[in-house]
């Protein structure tokens, strides 16, 4: 077993690796980072989250993909208001006898990612939690004065927008996504983003987030056909009679971290069009769209009918 060490060792070696960027005036070390104001003409967002040990991840999850994940669902919020991520301090609540190794491997999934998308780390705090690791990242954003797109103004007619694939998460994709931060960036700038959400507790749990934000309730018709299913979640309904069909799993598993919005029906096809010459990588699909009763339908061979089943939560 590798030796437990003491916080202000940990401290002391986590501080040494810590990355900066240019908005950094003082790093960690003192009782506060200081840091650069946003540019002229910018706004600043600001973010948490955390994650749990035996909730979000295991404990024998490789630590650095613990570490991405912890920075990475702070980011795909930053990305779905179009921003930018600055910097951000880092909470570990650790067992009483932390262990530097899988600690100094959580950072270095944290700092990869973060050197990648230009974040700062400039400081935090440590703690115990007996039994059990949780860490929890607040971070800054800017987004241009005006562009931060909101999860309100979606407007009966819009066509519904999701990027990358849905569902069977839990096979992988929940530790090494890629939050879509240059995407976000892109449809803030267009102009043409009514709402949007990041994908965290699947379509069927976020969706309503975006259809219940302004003053009048709504509701969205999807069609069953047009719903990307990531492979997992296809491969999982195939290999067992109790799984879930794939087109539920793909619509209420979470953690695909995908962005969702709504867009009106004379810009969707420039969206998309846009879209593909800009991230070729990155598959974007129009699944249906918003309608002036409140609910979620499916529409499938068999007509329409009622979304059954729910996104994840917490306290259900």
């Amino acid at each position: 077993m590798p030796a437990p060490v003491t916080e202000f060792e940990l401290i002391a070696t986590l501080k040494s690796h810590l990355p900066l960027t240019a908005a950094v005036v003082h790093g960690a070390g003192d009782d506060c980072a200081v840091l650069a104001p946003p540019a002229p003409g910018h706004e600043l967002l600001f973010k948490t989250d955390a994650i749990v040990e035996g909730i979000h991840f295991l404990p024998e999850t490789d630590p650095q993909k613990i570490g991405h994940k912890a920075l990475a669902r702070c980011l795909s919020d930053i990305a779905a208001m179009g921003g930018t991520a600055t910097a951000a301090v880092i909470t570990l609540a650790l067992p009483a006898a932390p262990e530097g190794e899988r600690i100094e491997g959580i950072y270095r999934g944290i700092r990869k990612l973060a050197e990648r998308h230009g974040v700062a780390v400039v400081g935090g705090e440590t703690t115990t939690n007996p039994g059990r690791l949780l860490i929890n990242v607040a971070l800054l954003g800017t987004v241009r004065t005006g562009r931060a797109v909101l999860r309100r103004g979606a407007r009966a007619g819009d066509a519904i927008f999701v990027s990358g694939e849905l569902g069977g998460s839990i096979h992988g994709h929940h530790l090494d996504f890629e939050p879509r931060l240059a995407e976000g960036r892109w449809l803030a700038e267009t102009g043409c983003v009514h709402a949007m959400i990041d994908v965290s507790d699947g379509v069927a749990g976020d969706l309503p987030h975006l259809l219940q934000a302004g003053e009048t309730p709504l509701g969205a018709e999807l069609l069953k056909s047009a719903i990307p299913i990531r492979r997992a979640a296809r491969e999982a309904a195939r290999a067992s009679d109790t799984a879930k069909p794939s087109v539920v799993a793909a619509l209420t598993d979470g953690e695909d971290f995908e962005l969702l919005f709504t867009v009106a029906p004379r810009d969707a096809v420039p969206v998309l069009d846009g879209w593909k010459a800009k991230f070729p990588g990155v598959p974007l699909t129009c699944i249906g769209k918003v309608v002036d009763r409140p609910g979620l339908w499916l529409r499938g061979e068999d007509g329409l009918r009622p979304m059954i089943g729910k996104g994840y939560e917490h306290f259900r």
